[in-house]
């Protein structure tokens, strides 16, 4: 893909996209069946152009000189949400390093934003749903959320690559859900893994039968092995991918659910947590990414997240590298019920409320769905009277536990997240 045309195909594709566009059935175009070194060249040049565009916005943040390698990417700073954040408050509403045409402006906490565009898999995620096995004949159930966050226009956006219609049913309203499902005839759901057992078990509740719905495209959580294996059993494939309100889409799974297949858009690294230093490939570090995208260019941008290179190439044919998939955080921030949880939300409700003396969120499952319990040490008795401020400062609900003073070990945890991955 070149740098100045790959994600600007408008209301059709461009001659440069139909080139492009694989013929094969079996996959969404031919970068995925590439080689390795036809993609290290390709991608090169791309980071190259974007490099040196960034350089000439944000001056300092970047060394000078062009890159000789993918290899060589190893020499820039890692950017951080917080230095992300710096650069938006510096030159809004995007840092400066916004370079095409944008429709859509997202919010994510910290606060930071977000540009978005309507054209042709601007986010990437065709290419999952088409690895997913969602197509033309397809009404896809968007259950991502269209408020605030880009979730939803994201996988939006991702089925119109690939001729499927779209009930953007966003969050909550599980019956209403369930009865326009039934109605519509939908076939594919997207959304967070936990939801669609909701819609599910709503339906089984109100007589209703889904079982048009064959497959299913998550993210935005874990997809646990247990609960894939429930879906399974009702006739559905469920897969999953890997992305950010930042990055769009990073890894994505196929039908050989061997680890998760890195996109084209983007340069994936795995580096030792808080350094930028790459590890070996198998080695756990945090994810760094460096997005090929030319309206919304990022270099090295730190997820937080922990994975490994899964060494070899997937059966199905796909030739780049594979990752583990999510392997944990390299801080303590979490995810539950699709929502980060992160350290400093927990300092600030200890912080806004002068009888709690410590806390600690306890992430656990209940069934097949996340479970949040908040531990706090107070002098008071009644939880309840802590349950505004933890939602207030979590958006969350849980179960609140209050403690003795001194009963929360001293290790410096905050959020212990104590659900298995296996």
């Amino acid at each position: 893909m070149s740098a100045s045309s790959s994600f600007h195909f408008g209301n059709g594709m461009t001659e440069h996209h139909r080139k492009r566009t694989g013929s094969m059935t079996g996959y969404f175009d031919t970068l995925e069946t590439r080689s390795a070194d036809e993609r290290a060249a390709d991608q090169l040049a791309q980071a190259i152009t974007l490099v040196s565009r960034i350089q000439a916005a944000v001056g300092d943040a970047y060394p000078d000189g062009p890159l000789a390698s993918i290899a060589d990417l190893s020499r820039f700073p890692v950017l951080r949400k917080s230095d992300l954040s710096a650069w938006q408050k510096a030159r809004p509403p995007f840092g400066g390093v916004t370079m095409g045409a944008y429709t859509h402006v997202f919010q994510s906490p910290g606060p930071i934003y977000e540009p978005g565009n309507g054209s042709h898999d601007w986010w990437r995620f065709g290419r999952f749903l088409h690895a997913a096995g969602i197509g033309s004949s397809d009404i896809v159930q968007n259950c991502f959320s269209y408020h605030l966050t880009p979730a939803g226009m994201m996988f939006e956006n991702g089925a119109r690559a690939v001729g499927a219609k779209v009930f953007p049913a966003g969050t909550g309203q599980t019956e209403l859900q369930v009865q326009a499902a039934a109605d519509i005839g939908v076939t594919a759901y997207a959304g967070t893994p936990d939801y669609l057992k909701m819609i599910l078990d709503k339906a089984d509740e109100m007589g209703v039968d889904l079982s048009k719905i064959t497959r299913a495209a998550v993210g935005g959580g874990a997809l646990f092995p247990s609960l894939r294996a429930e879906y399974a059993a009702r006739g559905i494939q469920c897969l999953q991918c890997y992305g950010t309100a930042d990055l769009g889409n990073i890894a994505y799974e196929s039908s050989a659910m061997e680890g998760m297949i890195i996109d084209e858009g983007v340069i994936v690294e795995i580096v030792t947590p808080g350094t930028g230093t790459p590890v070996a490939d198998g080695e756990v570090g945090e994810v760094v990414v460096t997005s090929l995208n030319p309206d919304y260019p990022l270099i090295r941008f730190a997820t937080g997240d922990l994975s490994a290179v899964l060494t070899g190439q997937s059966p199905c044919g796909r030739t780049n590298t594979r990752i583990k998939g999510w392997m944990g955080r390299a801080d303590q921030t979490t995810k539950i019920k699709g929502m980060f949880v992160r350290p400093e939300q927990v300092a600030a409700l200890v912080a806004k409320h002068h009888e709690i003396h410590k806390a600690r969120i306890i992430a656990t499952r209940e069934g097949e769905r996340d479970a949040m319990t908040v531990q706090i040490e107070s002098d008071a008795t009644d939880g309840s009277k802590f349950e505004s401020a933890v939602f207030e400062t979590l958006k969350l609900r849980g179960t609140v536990v209050v403690l003795p003073k001194g009963s929360l070990p001293n290790d410096g945890k905050v959020i212990d997240d104590q659900r298995s991955y296996d």
